[in-house]
């Protein structure tokens, strides 16, 4: 008797063991103790454990007997329905197989049935239960060293989501909607959405079948659970709410106008869709505002989405802009300076946004009578408005208009020349030339294949003026290559820079090119420096090749650039698609065309200082006629021929005339043809002409003197596409009438 009870203390502490602590399902651990529970499923899950112990109404308690009899007659009989998997890929073959639950009813300690939206998984067994069916996976959910393995195949099956195996890669991959999870047989890591993920337990493979840590599945795909420790099972739940969402268009929505379309988006569906909502949307708003809209979904399981909101802007509808100007009277004497007030405005664009078209417009004028000024405005998206205006002029005079315009036309602007430009007496000046490499570079000027357009090796203070026009049957660009053959370091500077372009204007390039070129010596803006490692290779001059080239279109540069040794530069002219540095050595060198000029020339700043009184009468300096001011003499270092820089294009002038009188103006007039540039006055830029071109028989107005002798520093280049030589004009203005 003491035997047998001994004995059967013996089993029923046994028997409690195992309630409390599941069966191995590694034959070589049977002997160990396991865990209660895997280890991080318990520490997620305190809480649920606790109401199980309490008697909560989502599990049933059973006796331990029963769980661990059931478990053991199920795991031993799964291995009959294993399906091989490849040793080589690791790729699952198998789905599992559904039986109808029989007996349930008659077993007053079977589990609860799993309500229609949960997955039942049981420890140690291959047991699942879903919609009162159950279904037997290849392996039971195993325990190793506190980590809950399941079979891939098996539960992705029952969760709905798509399995399938990458040959390549040699991973399983589950997708559920937009995310996409990735296994590897043997690894600790898997990716989320390509993103490398780590897993508390390694995945492995048992019996042909593939087996990762529980928590790597519900974690990445946001599947709820909860663990019941009394019986012995983890119970996901598959409900899932649908994902709304909803684009708009277009992207400009116009109050009164736009008909708005919105588009749906909705992921994660479980069944179909049987219901939406719509809050706030509307085919056409009346109003300009801002207006929330918001979108709900409803699947066939009677789950609602989450609303989604967009706040959707509306605009007032664009207007035409409003054109008004006023003039400062109503009458005027001929010869009377008009002043006008701008007054135009716009619903949405700025002002300077606008473009202006004037008709008629005076700065004053010398005839009696009726004169109607009109003005034409138009916005950014074409739509424009008109306004006229009258001003009487009568019979009295004021100013001629040859003295009114000498006293009275804007800098920039120009008015035709009166009398004989050539009879006036010339300024004979001194100059001196600074050190300052030229590497002008603009033959051929057209460029009708690809290759390098000029090559120099250059050191210390160089200037470059780069002017080239594509006419490649197809896109180009062109860039700068700086090489560094010492066998040092070397340090290349950028101080100045001007570009612009790529245009189908050359004039029109060539002076923004100038005007940029100016506006960097006030500003600093495009000082650079890079260090080149013996025999490195670098793009410099980045901007050159910023935007492709069209054929028929013009690129123009100045730049100056220091250099503390010697390095190699290469221009030059390739397609669009090209890798200037891979290509640098299979291009060929292009042969001039000899009609423009290419050359490297020494000491490329002038410089021009001049003493005397200028202005008391009327003169004229000149530039760029090979007599008084000489062209500069260099060398084509691609065909080693002596050139003369025809014009000095690329030479810097810098003018200083110490004595101006009182009241001079200071124009110019071009003398070889229409001119499109840019000077600096006084540290001031002005346009020679600020609307196109200057012809020999106009001048533009650069600066006039007030009623005292003065100093004026003049600063200029030749804007390439333009002509020379050019002429300075001095002039006394009449005097004012008060």
């Amino acid at each position: 008797m003491k035997l047998k009870k001994r004995s059967l203390l013996t089993v029923l502490a046994v028997a409690q063991l195992a309630a409390a602590y599941p069966a191995s399902a590694d034959a070589n651990a049977a002997d160990k103790t396991q865990p209660p529970v895997t280890q991080e499923v318990y520490e997620q899950n305190t809480a649920a454990s606790n109401a199980v112990k309490s008697g909560a109404n989502d599990t049933t308690q059973e006796t331990p007997e029963t769980t661990e009899t059931e478990g053991a007659q199920e795991t031993n009989n799964a291995g009959t329905t294993d399906v091989p998997v490849t040793e080589e890929t690791g790729e699952v073959k198998e789905p599992a197989t559904a039986t109808e639950v029989q007996g349930n009813q008659n077993n007053s300690n079977s589990q609860q049935v799993a309500s229609g939206k949960e997955l039942i998984l049981f420890f140690n067994s291959t047991k699942m239960i879903q919609d009162g069916v159950t279904y037997n996976a290849p392996q039971p959910m195993q325990v190793k060293k506190g980590v809950s393995y399941v079979p891939i195949r098996a539960l992705v099956d029952r969760v709905g989501f798509k399995v399938t195996y990458d040959k390549k890669t040699k991973e399983t991959v589950i997708t559920k909607g937009t995310n996409e999870l990735r296994f590897k047989t043997d690894s600790s890591k898997y990716t989320v959405n390509g993103v490398s993920k780590d897993m508390k337990g390694t995945s492995y493979q048992t019996n042909s079948t593939f087996m990762v840590p529980l928590t790597a599945i519900t974690q990445a795909l946001e599947i709820p659970y909860k663990v019941d420790n009394v019986g012995k099972r983890v119970i996901m739940s598959l409900v899932s709410k649908p994902v709304a969402k909803f684009t708009v268009g277009p992207k400009e929505i116009f109050a009164g106008e736009t008909t708005v379309t919105y588009t749906p988006q909705v992921e994660n569906v479980q069944g179909e869709i049987i219901n939406e909502r719509w809050e706030g949307n509307q085919d056409i708003f009346d109003a300009p505002g801002q207006y929330i809209v918001t979108y709900s979904v409803q699947d066939s399981t009677g789950t609602w989405s989450d609303p989604y909101s967009q706040t959707i802007t509306v605009i007032q509808p664009n207007l035409p802009p409003v054109a008004m100007f006023e003039t400062d009277k109503s009458e005027y004497k001929m010869g009377e300076l008009i002043t006008y007030t701008d007054k135009s405005s716009d619903d949405q664009d700025k002002t300077e946004d606008l473009t202006y078209k004037w008709e008629n417009k005076g700065y004053a004028f010398f005839t009696p009578g009726v004169h109607t000024i009109k003005l034409t405005v138009t916005d950014k998206k074409g739509l424009s408005s008109s306004y006229e205006s009258t001003v009487y002029v009568t019979n009295e005079t004021l100013y001629t208009e040859e003295d009114f315009n000498m006293l009275f036309i804007p800098e920039g602007e120009k008015f035709s020349f009166l009398g004989n430009v050539t009879s006036r007496p010339k300024i004979n000046y001194d100059f001196n030339d600074e050190p300052s490499t030229l590497i002008r570079s603009n033959s051929p000027e057209t460029v009708n294949s690809e290759g390098i357009v000029y090559r120099e090796t250059a050191v210390g203070d160089m200037r470059f003026m780069i002017h080239h026009v594509n006419n490649l049957n197809k896109n180009v660009k062109m860039y700068v290559i700086a090489t560094n053959k010492n066998s040092t370091p070397v340090t290349l500077r950028q101080d100045y820079l001007g570009f612009a372009g790529p245009s189908p204007i050359a004039t029109a390039a060539g002076k923004k090119s100038v005007q940029y070129y100016f506006q960097s010596m006030q500003d600093g803006s495009k000082r650079t420096s890079v260090t080149l490692a013996p025999g490195e290779q670098k793009l410099v001059m980045t901007e050159l090749s910023e935007i492709r080239m069209k054929q028929g279109h013009v690129i123009s540069l100045y730049s100056d650039m220091y250099s503390d040794q010697p390095i190699q530069f290469d221009v030059v002219m390739i397609d669009e698609k090209s890798d200037p540095l891979k290509v640098l050595g299979t291009l060929p060198i292009l042969d001039r065309d000899g009609v423009h000029n290419r050359g490297t020339y020494p000491d490329s700043t002038r410089i021009i200082r001049y003493s005397e009184l200028v202005g008391a009468e009327s003169q004229r300096l000149v530039l760029g006629d090979n007599q008084d001011d000489p062209n500069l003499q260099g060398m084509d270092p691609m065909v080693g021929d002596i050139t003369h820089n025809t014009g000095n294009f690329g030479v810097l002038y810098k003018i200083t005339l110490d004595r101006v009188a009182p009241n001079t103006l200071i124009s110019f007039n071009p003398r070889g043809g229409k001119y499109s540039g840019y000077a600096m006055m006084n540290g001031t830029i002005v346009p020679i002409y600020s609307l196109g071109q200057v012809s020999p028989g106009e001048q533009a107005v650069l600066y006039r003197t007030g009623d005292y002798e003065q100093k004026v520093e003049i600063m200029l280049t030749a804007a390439p596409g333009s002509n020379l030589p050019v002429n300075l004009l001095f002039t006394q203005m009449p005097d004012t009438v008060h």
